[in-house]
């Protein structure tokens, strides 16, 4: 009689590695930074998921995604834990994950930037307002302007750039 073997951690998060958020599937939930840990309890394999908010209406859709491509690897035995603390950050998207929103046509969160979209160490001194300079992911000009704050999605706002002149999703930071 055979003895089969489990998946190794490794594997498993290499295979994470290709489930897409279903809002923006070039990235995957492992590039996101939702997937907080995997493990095996006895013969149970424990993945723990953080939302990027409370309220994402993603979170189901991510979840039975998750249990779909873990299922069909074989693994039997799966729990899925919403984790909520601490709360998901914006930077825990990966740098390659950056890239690809980049590529993608979403500008990243710009980095020191607090969930309310105000730079925490650059504030004008003359407005009390912060200086966020989000880049056209397009061309790389830094001439931009938010035309709203929430985007295609809850966790983007809308960008116009002034130089290509093509409108564009910044990632907020939550």
């Amino acid at each position: 009689m055979a003895t089969l073997t489990r998946p190794s951690v490794k594997d498993i998060w290499r295979w994470l590695a290709e489930v897409p958020d279903p809002e923006i599937p070039a990235l995957s939930v492992v590039d996101l930074g939702i997937l907080r840990d995997v493990a095996w309890e006895g013969e149970t394999l424990v993945v723990s998921v953080t939302p990027t908010y409370s309220g994402c209406p993603a979170t189901s859709a991510i979840n039975l995604d998750i249990e779909r491509a873990l299922n069909g690897k074989g693994i039997e035995k799966l729990r899925l834990e919403r984790r909520l603390s601490p709360a998901w950050t914006s930077d825990w998207i990966s740098a390659e994950g950056r890239e690809k929103l980049k590529a993608y046509g979403i500008a990243p969160p710009v980095d020191g930037t607090a969930a309310d979209g105000r730079l925490s160490k650059r504030i004008d001194r003359l407005t009390g307002r912060a200086n966020l300079t989000v880049a056209c992911p397009r061309c790389g000009s830094t001439r931009t302007e938010k035309v709203s704050q929430f985007g295609s999605t809850p966790c983007k706002a809308s960008y116009r750039c002034s130089d290509c002149l093509e409108p564009f999703d910044y990632f907020k930071c939550i």
